[in-house]
């Protein structure tokens, strides 16, 4: 039996892994940081699991140990892919910073929400990790348009309330109802609710709530946060895919554009591939079992 210490800032990701290597008779350690999978290490360590956090991987690598890598990013880096023409700047100046993050890493698990060619032979695609509650969520089409920001954006708030249609909006620092808008505080029981039942998404384009959203079937304008290229780039293939639409700044009209299309993004999102975790925790297991053989001890930090 491997001995694991599986390390992720997301306590959903780490469930998640810890069940599957739990079923396969792995002893399962947690932690949420990579400071804390330092404290835990010992010299025994045979394998490093990072999504995305480099000090892990620095270890791994002093160590001379394999290490895998689990992340979204590295599909700006390893997968053929293509990006807006106005930020190829921006563009050069990220993938620069994902390679620096995870250097040489032996396995590059790389979770997307569209498909594209690999173009490293130790890279595997597979869809984006999610939550048991989003997996086991049955949506159903409401009347409301879910709205979320990760900071009060009073300019947004204006343009929704010039439009013909019910919202309820997180992140706006405000709570009650104000016209056609329910503004509401913080909660993730709350917030998860209102993400089964909307008809359609308005938000930044972090890659968790987009790929949480198109796994429920749900039209998606997206507005990434000005001077995070990442957030354009899921928007960017959000909108290629045909699953939304994506502007770095919103109006009236293209909200109302984005509301008169959502039949045209639905039809797109009945074909979205839906098939959970399973893969890429089957693919982790084989890579515990290679570098980690049973009775030998094993890291998964990130």
């Amino acid at each position: 039996m491997s001995q694991v210490l599986v390390v992720d800032d997301y306590a959903s990701v780490r469930t998640s892994v810890r069940q599957i290597l739990e079923s396969a008779g792995h002893a399962v350690i947690e932690a949420s940081n990579g400071l804390e999978a330092v404290r835990a290490l010992t010299p025994e360590i045979e394998l490093v699991i990072t999504d995305f956090e480099p000090l892990s991987c620095h270890v791994g690598h002093r160590r001379h140990v394999p290490v895998v890598s689990i992340d979204n990013q590295h599909c700006m880096t390893n997968v053929d892919v293509s990006f807006p023409r106005e930020h190829r700047g921006d563009a050069a100046a990220t993938r620069m910073v994902v390679r620096m993050m995870v250097p040489r890493a032996d396995v590059y698990l790389v979770t997307s929400f569209f498909n594209a060619r690999v173009k490293r032979r130790n890279t595997f695609l597979f869809p984006p990790i999610l939550r048991e509650s989003i997996l086991q969520a049955k949506p159903k089409p409401g009347d409301q348009v879910l709205v979320y920001v990760t900071s009060p954006a009073p300019a947004l708030a204006k343009v929704l309330a010039t439009v013909r249609c019910p919202f309820v909006a997180y992140g706006f620092g405000r709570e009650g109802q104000v016209g056609n808008v329910l503004y509401k505080k913080p909660s993730l029981d709350g917030f998860l609710q209102d993400l089964i039942k909307a008809k359609a998404i308005v938000a930044n384009a972090g890659f968790s709530l987009v790929t949480e959203a198109l796994h429920l079937g749900k039209p998606y304008l997206a507005v990434p946060v000005e001077g995070q290229f990442e957030q354009v780039f899921n928007a960017y293939w959000l909108e290629k895919a045909g699953y939304g639409s994506y502007w770095e700044d919103l109006n009236r009209e293209r909200v109302e554009s984005f509301l008169y299309n959502l039949p045209h993004y639905r039809e797109n999102l009945a074909a979205y591939p839906r098939y959970g975790n399973q893969a890429l925790l089957n693919k982790l297991d084989t890579l515990i079992a290679e570098f980690a053989p049973e009775g030998r001890t094993g890291e998964a930090a990130g």
